[in-house]
């Protein structure tokens, strides 16, 4: 009889180069450059180039926030003795989970110039994409140690 052994655990996050202190500095310096640039245009006459220049700050904090607030979603790979489980959780909080028997379940990384790599689980006709956000080598990385992990779990053990 088998255990509940665990065979593959991964947490996929998206990658951000950027703290929150590294953002913080970073939109200091945008807002004192815009000011004192805009600042500079008001004393010349040319009062709406000011008012651009604080529209440009404003667009590049909405983009760092949409930024940040897409890099909170993650996915978790666990796979044990009789099943692989993926849980994708968006940005909300909002998680979605499949359960794959892991006998039957194809790890394919396909590379074409039209999806740059895309890591597919397939089994019974299902199909889901996973680490889709991680670079391609991550996911080349993740396919190599996600089918070793198969290939450990499905050999025969004589306990």
């Amino acid at each position: 009889m088998r255990d509940g052994k665990v065979y593959f655990d991964a947490i996929l996050r998206p990658h951000r180069s950027l703290s929150p202190l590294g953002f913080f500095i970073l939109m200091a310096i945008i807002v004192v450059v815009s000011f004192l640039a805009g600042l500079r245009f008001v004393t010349l006459g040319a009062w709406p180039v000011a008012a651009f220049f604080a529209l440009d700050a404003v667009l590049i904090y909405i983009a760092f926030r949409l930024n940040f607030y897409r890099g909170r979603r993650y996915e978790t790979i666990t796979l044990t003795d009789d099943s692989l489980l993926v849980r994708q959780v968006g940005p909300r909080g909002d998680a979605t989970s499949w359960k794959f028997q892991p006998y039957w379940l194809r790890v394919e990384l396909v590379d074409t110039p039209a999806n740059d790599g895309q890591l597919t689980l397939r089994s019974h006709g299902c199909s889901i994409v996973i680490g889709a956000f991680l670079p391609v080598q991550e996911r080349e990385e993740l396919a190599h140690a996600l089918a070793g992990a198969l290939a450990r779990q499905r050999a025969p053990r004589f306990d």
